[in-house]
């Protein structure tokens, strides 16, 4: 499924829902502007990278602390894969939102 949302759209978003130190102000309740905040908060993770839990969840806090619900919207939306408690990032041709 793919989202269709320009450059300006998503600057925007980013812009609106993100303070100037770059903590998430509230994980955005419309799917469109959801995304968008995913997509931005994954770009500091590494594909092929194997997170632990812990550690995704310290990644997270540092957006907002609320970090279970981001981690959950992550595998929700396919951003990243969860087995037995280790993460990893799908290829974005996964991600709902390209």
């Amino acid at each position: 499924m793919e989202t269709s949302i320009t450059e300006e759209e998503k600057a925007s978003i980013i812009n609106n829902f993100f303070t100037r130190d770059g903590k998430l102000k509230n994980i955005p309740a419309q799917r469109k502007k959801k995304l968008v905040i995913l997509a931005h908060i994954v770009k500091g993770l590494e594909f092929g990278k194997i997170y632990p839990e812990k550690e995704i969840n310290e990644y997270l806090k540092k957006y907002h602390e609320d970090y279970a619900t981001l981690r959950r919207e992550l595998i929700m939306c396919q951003f990243m894969y969860r087995e037995n408690n280790q993460y990893e990032m799908n290829p974005v041709d996964l991600w709902w939102l390209r």
